[in-house]
């Protein structure tokens, strides 16, 4: 178990049953300097912001496939601006129709291969940058790995944070976590090739997203999917996130040269 003392705690409130596009609730998030996470993406439906995202290469932003069911109009993503309200529109990329490439597997949240590639209009600007995922699939985090959670979500229903938000978790072994969940809800099976990270006791909201990455020592190791509804509970069930090097195949098929944005599980 990690320590209960932790001094920042976050909670990524995703329905289970009611997927929506935010993760509902970050507690105790912090604003991030300005020089700091400059891969991170605002993905946006009609240039309102609905997942977040981050930058893996010049011309691509990792982020969850259920994010996908948000972007039903005119879809681009806000890089290197920390500040999303009213952002310059050179910080803006646009995301074409066939070039939201979810991964084939994927039907809902609950069954895993949450994970979803975003092919830019152009490259990236000097102001942004990428941030490093993991080169082998045989990368493991060890229980009680300090970490990261940014992002731009909501800070109760109806109200939303414009300024990039960080707050810290620590990750727990998938055995641990598969327990917890079995304890604290519906006996949900956690799907393959998943992570989880915990907070701990709330005490004030914050904000982050679905899609968004889990930062492990400068290291993008995972995206934000899915929690539990827990607002009864006092220590937050741990948050799950698509293990990315699990999926480095994929993510290495689709960024080649050689991929064929006709493929047709695209649409």
């Amino acid at each position: 178990m990690c320590a209960l003392h932790y001094p920042l705690m976050l909670l990524t409130m995703l329905l289970l049953h009611k997927h929506g596009c935010y993760a509902e609730k970050i507690i105790n998030g912090r604003n991030v300097a300005v020089e700091d996470m400059q891969y991170m993406a605002s993905v946006q439906n009609n240039e309102k912001h609905v997942c977040g995202g981050f930058v893996i290469k010049p011309n691509f932003v990792l982020t969850a496939a259920h994010c996908r069911k948000c972007l039903t109009g005119k879809v681009s993503v806000v890089l290197g601006a920390h500040n999303i309200h009213k952002p310059e529109k050179r910080k803006r990329y646009y995301i074409g129709k066939q070039n939201k490439i979810t991964h084939v597997n994927y039907t809902r949240t609950k069954t895993g291969n949450d994970i979803m590639l975003l092919k830019l209009s152009r490259k990236i600007g000097k102001d942004v940058k990428t941030v490093n995922i993991p080169s082998s699939d045989e990368m493991k985090m060890k229980n009680g790995t300090n970490c990261l959670v940014a992002g731009w979500g909501k800070t109760s229903k109806n109200n939303a944070t414009n300024r990039l938000q960080e707050a810290d978790v620590q990750v727990v072994d998938f055995q641990e976590c598969q327990a917890e969940w079995n304890q604290n809800s519906i006996n949900q099976t956690l799907p393959k090739n998943v992570m989880c990270a915990k907070g701990f006791r709330r005490s004030g909201p914050s904000s982050t997203d679905s899609g968004g990455p889990l930062v492990c020592n400068g290291l993008a190791v995972g995206i934000v999917s899915f929690n539990l509804n827990a607002e009864s509970y006092q220590e937050i069930i741990p948050a799950v996130y698509t293990q990315i090097s699990k999926f480095l195949p994929w993510i290495k098929s689709k960024i080649g040269s050689s991929f064929d944005l006709q493929d047709s599980y695209f649409e």
